[in-house]
C-alpha cells in the first residue's frame, strides 16, 4: 500500500512539472484599462522599436507644428483684408529646392536608424531554444524540435477547453486554477510556450489552413504564417514574466480567441519544466551529460 502511495505521489508531481513554470511569475505582457503606449519592453528588438517609434514622432510632431505655424503665420499676413492686392509671382526657386531637399534628408535620416533595426529582426542568429510554431483555426500548435515533443494550446474558456468563447463560473473557475484572474481572460491559455530568461529563442512559423500571425508586442514581434511556407523570428526575453499575445492576421469566425501564452523563467526552471514536459509529452530527453550537470 505504502509502495502505491508512494508511485501515485510521484506521477502527480511528474504530472504537475510543466505547470510548475507559472509559479511566482509577474504577468508582465498585459494590456491595461486606460493607459496609453507600448507594454513594458522586454527583448532589445523591442526597445529599437520603441526608441524608433519615438524618434519618428518627435520628426513628425515638428513637421506638423511648423506646417501649422506657416498656416497661421500666412492667414494673418496674407488674408483678404491686409493684403488686398495679391502677388503675381508663380514660383521661387530656393523654396521649391528647399522643400524637395529637406523631406528626403528626413527621409534618409529615418532610413538610416530604421533599416538595421529590420535587419536585426530578419536576420536570424543561432537559436539556443528552437519552437516549431504552427497556426490552426483557431489556436497555435508549439513543437519543440531540439527535445522531438509537440503540445496545442487553446484559449481557456474557447470550444476546445469545455467552454464556448464567454466569460462564465466555470471558465473563470479554469483560470484561477490555472493561475490566472478572470482579467485574463481572452489572454491566457491552457499551456503555454516556456522559454529561458535570456537565451535567443529561434522559431519556425507555418500555417495549416489560413494565414495566422504570431505577436507578442512586449518581444517586439510579429511574423505571418503562412500554409506551405516556413518564416522565423527571433527574440531574447530579459525579464522573467508571463506575456500574452493574439493572432494578427484575421483567420476566420474565432480570430479573436486565439491568444498566445508565453512564460520566461530561470535557466533552473526551464530545465525542470523541459523534465517533465518531456515525459508528459513523449519527447527526446536530453543527452545525459547536460541533465547530470543541472
Amino acid at each position: 500500500m505504502r509502495l502505491t502511495s508512494s508511485l501515485l505521489a510521484v506521477l502527480a508531481a511528474l504530472s504537475a512539472l510543466p505547470a510548475m513554470a507559472q509559479e511566482g511569475l509577474e504577468i508582465v505582457g498585459k494590456p491595461v484599462d486606460g493607459k496609453m503606449g507600448f507594454q513594458p519592453a522586454a527583448t532589445e528588438l523591442a526597445h529599437d522599436l520603441q526608441w524608433l517609434d519615438g524618434m519618428i514622432n518627435v520628426i513628425i510632431i515638428a513637421i506638423v507644428l511648423f506646417v501649422v505655424l506657416l498656416l497661421a503665420v500666412v492667414a494673418v499676413r496674407y488674408n483678404r483684408r491686409v493684403n488686398a492686392t495679391s502677388a503675381t509671382f508663380t514660383h521661387n526657386s530656393p523654396i521649391e529646392v528647399a522643400w524637395t531637399i529637406i523631406p528626403i534628408v528626413i527621409l534618409v535620416f529615418i532610413g538610416a536608424f530604421s533599416l538595421p533595426i529590420l535587419f536585426k529582426q530578419q536576420e536570424i542568429p543561432e537559436g539556443e531554444v528552437h519552437i516549431k510554431v504552427t497556426g490552426y483555426q483557431w489556436y497555435w500548435g508549439y513543437e519543440y524540435t531540439d527535445h522531438d515533443f509537440g503540445f496545442d494550446s487553446y484559449m481557456i474558456g474557447a470550444p476546445a477547453t469545455g467552454g464556448d468563447n464567454r466569460m462564465t463560473p466555470e471558465v473563470e473557475a479554469q483560470l484561477v486554477e490555472a493561475g490566472y484572474s478572470k482579467d485574463e481572460f481572452l489572454l491566457a491559455t491552457d499551456t503555454s510556450v516556456v522559454v529561458p530568461v535570456n537565451k535567443v529563442v529561434v522559431m519556425q512559423l507555418t500555417g495549416a489552413d489560413v494565414i495566422h500571425s504570431w505577436t507578442i508586442p512586449a518581444f517586439g514581434v510579429k511574423q505571418d504564417a503562412v500554409p506551405g511556407r516556413l518564416s522565423q523570428l527571433w527574440f531574447k526575453a530579459e525579464k522573467e514574466g508571463i506575456y500574452f499575445g493574439q493572432c494578427s492576421e484575421l483567420c476566420g469566425q474565432s480570430h479573436a480567441y486565439m491568444p498566445i501564452t508565453v512564460k520566461v523563467v530561470s535557466q533552473a526552471e526551464y530545465d525542470q519544466w523541459l523534465e517533465g514536459a518531456i515525459e508528459e509529452y513523449a519527447g527526446t530527453p536530453r543527452p545525459v551529460d547536460v541533465a547530470m550537470a543541472d
